[in-house]
């Protein structure tokens, strides 16, 4: 049986794809993402302890993770004043190739509207393009499964919206 450090960075290892698209969703500038992914590894391993079995590991980073990514964006929010629109810093999209270039596009414009949203129906649209269930999300958020779909029903209602007008 692994200890407890080994077991920590096993479950990190496994999902740290969850952190990575927590940080590049609520960490708009580039230099402080290490520093977010530090204080969500941080904050996991001071709760692992309390970790609750009943929950998958996923289960648990998201909520801890998306709490401490609302809290630094928040607390970052107050502070700043953008000078270059928010969808341009949060994108880092690697070079492709012309025929990735409708599929980038497509990303670009999915990630722009995801930086406009609010905190909440950002985790919400995180989570459900990760293809949760309704009742992943519910236990995540601490929601319950109506709100979760009303919730996202009208955040789809929006994209749609968003990216009619935007295509136009």
């Amino acid at each position: 049986m692994a200890d407890k450090s080994e077991l920590f960075l096993e479950v990190i290892q496994q999902h740290k794809g969850i952190i990575y698209k927590i940080v590049h969703a609520y960490c708009p500038n580039p230099s402080d993402r290490k520093d977010l992914a530090q204080e969500i590894t941080y904050q996991l391993w001071r709760s692992f302890d309390t970790y609750d079995h009943q929950y998958r590991y996923s289960t648990w980073i998201y909520r801890i993770a998306l709490n401490v990514a609302i809290s630094a964006y928040r607390q970052e929010y107050r502070r700043r004043i953008l000078d270059v629109p928010y969808a341009e810093e949060l994108l880092e999209l690697p070079a492709v190739s012309s025929g990735e270039e409708l599929q980038s596009e497509r990303v670009a414009m999915l990630y722009g509207f995801i930086a406009q949203v609010s905190e909440l129906d950002r985790a919400l649209l995180l989570l459900h393009l990760d293809g949760h269930s309704y009742q992943e999300i519910s236990d995540i958020m601490a929601l319950t499964t109506t709100n979760v779909a009303t919730k996202l029903s009208r955040i789809k209602q929006s994209m749609k919206l968003h990216f009619t007008t935007h295509n136009k």
